[in-house]
């Protein structure tokens, strides 16, 4: 068995690429195993996979795999971890990149600590800019509940820092079912999956470790494009909704999901003019749906705590749900 799997799903990414892999094989060792995954790239990205395969295997143990159509993200990483072998696994994105040495210290973290995962900081990549994040958990190198990190609601906290790639997972938790993502999600695939390790699994710790550079403003990156695909969100905050109303401890964690639904709604409402026409309409109308579907109790209190700004966007769509519902 591999002591650690690097999953890795690349789609479209032959600028960044060259990259990642000169990353992964600083990294490598020979007890490590990369499983590269590629999404069905319409460029030149399953060539430069290929070609890295041959050069990766001399240091490290190398799985590669071509889905026949392009099923998103989510997808991708599932295919990853079905293939993975590792005693530990961690995920990586293929326009990303790794400082050397980042994989030994991170596996060596878990490892020390002994718990089901571990969450690191990270640094976002802007063009030449560099800029840190990190975990909203201030207890750092020590093993925690998992579920008493969701709270407080008003709080940014660890299941709104929803990084795939910023962490290392036991295989305990593959084994229970807790690491895979809702399939075919493309967009906000992290967000269910991370209320899902915070419900579900025993013990965590956050360490300042920093060595994943995520890039932003790529190009075809779903942050960037303004189409359908975007509104999978909708969908993923839904799964969190359902999800966590059927948890022993619903009526504390409830308040946390809605909030941070409609915070995200707010957001998109908010930056609406960078989607089409004809996708911002059904924005507002899926947004609308989601208002409906919540706990009104719930939603009531948060739309007055939240920021007025975004609590008003929100007060006038459910105003026109009400006043629809009237007429009706």
């Amino acid at each position: 068995m591999p002591k650690l799997s690097v999953i890795v799903p690349f789609y479209n990414v032959q600028k960044y690429a060259p990259d990642m892999l000169r990353s992964l094989r600083l990294n490598s060792r020979e007890d490590f195993e990369f499983v590269l995954v590629d999404d069905h790239s319409k460029d030149a990205t399953p060539a430069l996979l290929e070609r890295a395969v041959e050069e990766l295997s001399a240091v490290a143990r190398v799985r590669y795999v071509r889905h026949e159509k392009n099923g998103g993200l989510a997808t991708a990483r599932n295919t990853g971890l079905d293939a993975a072998g590792g005693e530990y696994l961690t995920f990586l994105d293929g326009d990303d990149w790794l400082a050397p040495g980042y994989l030994a210290e991170l596996l060596s973290a878990i490892e020390d600590l002994g718990c089901d995962f571990v969450r690191t900081d990270h640094v976002q990549a802007t063009a030449r800019a560099r800029a840190v994040f990190r975990v909203p958990v201030g207890r750092r190198g020590e093993v925690l509940n998992p579920r008493e990190s969701i709270l407080p609601a008003e709080r940014s906290t660890s299941v709104d820092y929803a990084y795939a790639w910023a962490g290392i997972y036991h295989r305990r938790l593959l084994d229970r079912g807790l690491l895979h993502f809702t399939d075919g999600l493309r967009t906000a695939e992290d967000r269910p999956w991370i209320w899902k390790l915070h419900r579900e699994a025993e013990s965590f710790a956050v360490v300042g470790l920093l060595g994943v550079f995520y890039r932003r403003g790529v190009a075809s990156s779903l942050t960037q494009i303004g189409d359908v695909r975007q509104l999978d969100f909708i969908r993923a905050f839904d799964q969190v909704l359902e999800e966590t109303a059927r948890d022993e401890d619903a009526a504390r964690l409830l308040p946390k999901a809605v909030r941070t639904y409609c915070a995200i709604i707010a957001h998109h409402l908010a930056d609406e003019g960078k989607f089409e026409p004809a996708v911002a309409k059904r924005l507002r109308a899926m947004s609308a749906g989601a208002i409906r579907r919540m706990p009104q109790d719930a939603l009531d209190d948060v739309l007055d705590t939240m920021d007025p700004h975004r609590a008003a966007r929100l007060r006038r769509l459910r105003r026109r749900i009400t006043t629809a519902k009237a007429a009706a």
